[in-house]
């Protein structure tokens, strides 16, 4: 005898129940409902003790106390109401976000013609050629891309979901796309099955799926019919076909092993990239992308690992060759923008190579991100929240982007989509690899400096390097013993390198000007790739009168009154 169905929807009823309340209950603690209940009730308490003994002393009537006591009951209902919409901050009012505007990508509408390519599951034997399957998924991606009207979300945004048993519906909600590809890849020997399904994420059904046997050296014909098929079933013009640089086997595997450890944060995983990298080129040197490869992989070792000087000279190197095999490589374009800007202060030239990223691939992260730092730090508001507001449409579910986008937004004194970016970024990883937390930092600024420490202290838990915020914010609430125990730590932790600017936020925080601008020339003769942000960042506004600073922005490519107009006023 079967289950009874109606039994069986109880529980899950029930269990349904139980989180919808456990949530409930969160987000009370969230929006501070608890603390504003709690304040109400002691404020109350001692406003109506205060009312029953003086108001009968001057004589008022026995029911002026009772309205008094009426009021506040009646006004509690009312606080707790405006607690749940609403924060108090250092700067004043201010909206609390609401959970949709902090969920992964959320956004209203769904473009009919938009995509998200999840990594393929890589069916190897060994399950060794986790590389190869992520490539493949990657190579078409690219591909899907550079068509005119489809939106696809990012690598960084599909990619995210790898390993997480995410239902394809959410992976839809998150990345606000309609169609969802994926699919699996077994190499053996000379062979390679790959199956791929495209789904319409919305109704729940399959549109297209087939299952492709190969000899391995047919693999790039093989991508490319993945592209078409894709393309026509979602009725679109396919006038780009997907391009491959290589037809070198060799070369190509060594660079999706290359691709493969550029996404990762540790130091060893980004040098052993740029083996992969220097190996695909040995092999095949007109490989252009491996060159924008060890770009990407150089520019994710600098300031972190690699003094800028050394590591940026290196970016610029190999993003030249990079565009001397392909003039039109938007990325490459970026990575030299980037050594422009960091390396010869030359702002107008990395405006040309940033614009010129964006003109050839407008649906790139790199193209859009990098753009919307460096408007923010000429002072170009507009233009940064455009380029800003572009790349969280293209990749939502970036823990680097939402992180980086939290600080933007700070800058500009927009501090709900501040939190917003702040919380999306927690969400998608508690574990900082990118560094610190820079929400922790947008806490500091609200005044919520209990919430700041408690991210700063986690973060240091997990990457075992001091956090240069944790000291600012120490410094902050006027304690610079812990505050400079805490900077003493987190310049041992760094090894041979610490950014000057970095240390200089603390000498400001604790009033030691001289100590702050010395480190600040430091930073612009060792060319810390962050010193073009100490014009907007409000740590630094304590020295905008001091003309020190300001020859210093200016001689950093900065002009001082239209920076200062963009950030917080």
């Amino acid at each position: 005898m079967g289950p009874d169905p109606q039994r069986s929807a109880f529980p899950e009823a029930a269990q349904h129940a139980a989180v919808n309340l456990k949530r409930f209950f969160a987000e009370l603690k969230r929006r501070k409902v608890y603390s504003v209940a709690v304040a109400y009730v002691v404020f109350g308490a001692g406003l109506i003790q205060l009312a029953t003994s003086v108001l009968p002393s001057f004589d008022f009537p026995v029911w002026s106390t009772r309205l008094v006591i009426v009021a506040i009951a009646l006004g509690c209902p009312v606080a707790l109401v405006l607690s749940w919409f609403f924060d108090l901050t250092r700067y004043g009012i201010a909206r609390t976000p609401d959970l949709n505007q902090i969920e992964i990508g959320r956004a209203p509408n769904v473009s009919e013609h938009s995509i998200a390519v999840l990594p393929f599951a890589d069916l190897s034997p060994a399950r060794d050629h986790d590389y190869f399957s992520d490539g493949i998924a990657e190579e078409i991606l690219t591909a899907l891309s550079k068509i005119d009207d489809l939106r696809v979300a990012a690598r960084r945004s599909s990619f995210w979901f790898k390993d997480r048993q995410a239902d394809l519906r959410e992976v839809a909600n998150k990345l606000n796309v309609a169609h969802v590809l994926e699919g699996s890849v077994r190499r053996e020997d000379n062979r390679i099955r790959v199956t791929a399904e495209l789904i319409d994420a919305r109704k729940g059904f399959t549109i297209w799926s087939d299952t492709f046997e190969r000899e391995i050296h047919s693999i790039f014909a093989l991508q490319d019919e993945i592209t078409r098929a894709i393309v026509d079933k979602l009725k679109l013009k396919l006038a780009i076909a997907a391009p491959s640089q290589t037809r070198n086997l060799a070369a190509y595997d060594s660079y999706l092993q290359g691709l493969f450890y550029s996404d990762k944060s540790t130091e060893e995983a980004l040098r052993k990239s740029l083996q992969y990298f220097t190996d695909a080129l040995k092999k095949e040197p007109r490989f252009g992308r491996a060159w924008t490869g060890i770009a990407k992989s150089w520019l994710w070792l600098a300031d972190a690992y690699v003094a800028p000087l050394e590591a940026y000279s290196k970016v610029r190197e190999a993003a030249l060759n990079a565009l001397k095999i392909d003039k039109d490589d938007a990325e490459a374009h970026v990575y030299l923008g980037e050594t422009k800007r960091i390396l010869d202060w030359n702002m107008d030239g990395a405006a040309r190579e940033f614009c010129r990223a964006v003109a050839l691939d407008p649906k790139s992260t790199p193209s859009n991100y990098f753009s919307a730092a460096f408007c923010a730090a000429l002072g170009e508001r507009q233009d940064a929240l455009k380029y800003l507001q572009r790349t969280a449409t293209i990749d939502p579910a970036s823990l680097w982007v939402n992180n980086a986008a939290c600080e933007l937004y700070r800058y500009f004194g927009l501090y709900d989509e501040a939190i917003a970016a702040g919380e999306r970024a927690l969400q998608l990883d508690p574990a900082f690899v990118y560094g610190e937390p820079l929400l922790a930092a947008l806490y500091r600024e609200l005044g919520r400096f209990d919430e700041a420490i408690a991210l700063y202290e986690k973060a240091q838990d997990i990457t075992g390097r001091g956090a240069f915020g944790l000291a600012i914010t120490y410094a902050r609430m006027n304690r610079p013993t812990e505050a400079r125990q805490v900077l003493a730590k987190a310049v041992g932790s760094r090894g041979s390198y610490t950014p000057g600017d970095a240390i200089a936020h603390i000498h400001v925080a604790l009033g030691e000007h001289d100590n702050a601008i010395r480190e600040l020339e430091r930073a612009c003769n060792e060319r810390s790739s962050s010193v073009h942000f100490i014009g907007i960042a409000p740590e630094f506004k304590p020295l905008r009168s001091d003309k020190r600073f300001l020859s210093m922005l200016k001689r950093i490519g900065l002009e001082p009154e239209r920076v200062f107009a963009a950030g917080v006023p």
